[in-house]
């Protein structure tokens, strides 16, 4: 955020109005006193008081200000909406808007793609490593649930024809998905083979 120039009386007042106006608390601003004030003798050539002043960004605003500009450039209208979690480090976003097709691309890969770059332009500018996720119309969820059930029907194939299946190429979360729903299966196991982005699972039969 640039910064503002703000003047008043004293100091105290310029500061303020620059809190008025960014609708936050004296910590949340960094400024610098450009000129003190005087209020000369008599109150003739009096001199108001003038700062700059600017919101301190967070984790958050930097999430917001690289989506922004993302949606921009595709001339697109999305509504942002950030939940922090400071305990663990988690920055979850959640995106409105008409066409959220758009975003979630084939399988979530524009999702994945935009996720991946908002984790690497908010880190840049975070001392401490904050986990983004991206999310809209609860396809995250929506994705899990479809993944679980696929997991579920190819075990079933395994048992009743006893020989293994590979699965399509996935990313790391969606193998997860598949690994994690099966995990607990007496009959089945499941691997990755492959290398990105080609990886993917197969189920087999224990023995």
């Amino acid at each position: 955020m640039e910064f503002v120039e703000f003047s008043a009386k004293t100091v105290d007042d310029a500061i303020t109005e620059a809190l008025i106006k960014f609708g936050t608390t004296s910590d949340q601003i960094d400024y610098e006193v450009i000129e003190k004030g005087s209020s000369g003798f008599l109150g003739f050539n009096s001199k108001p008081a003038v700062i700059k002043a600017r919101k301190k960004f967070t984790v958050e605003d930097y999430a917001v200000e690289f989506l922004e500009k993302v949606f921009h450039a595709m001339d697109m209208q999305v509504e942002i909406i950030v939940n922090h979690n400071e305990e663990s480090h988690v920055l979850e976003v959640e995106l409105k808007g008409d066409d959220m097709g758009i975003l979630i691309g084939k399988r979530g890969q524009t999702l994945d793609s935009l996720q991946y770059l908002a984790n690497l332009a908010v880190n840049k500018q975070s001392d401490n490593y904050v986990k983004v996720k991206l999310d809209t119309e609860d396809y995250r969820k929506r994705r899990r649930d479809t993944l679980e059930n696929l997991a579920r029907n190819i075990a079933y194939k395994v048992k009743r024809t006893k020989r293994p299946v590979s699965l399509e190429p996935m990313n790391p979360f969606e193998r997860r998905v598949i690994h994690s729903a099966l995990q607990n299966d007496k009959y089945v196991a499941t691997h990755s083979e492959g290398d990105e982005p080609y990886r993917h699972v197969v189920v087999t039969l224990k023995k």
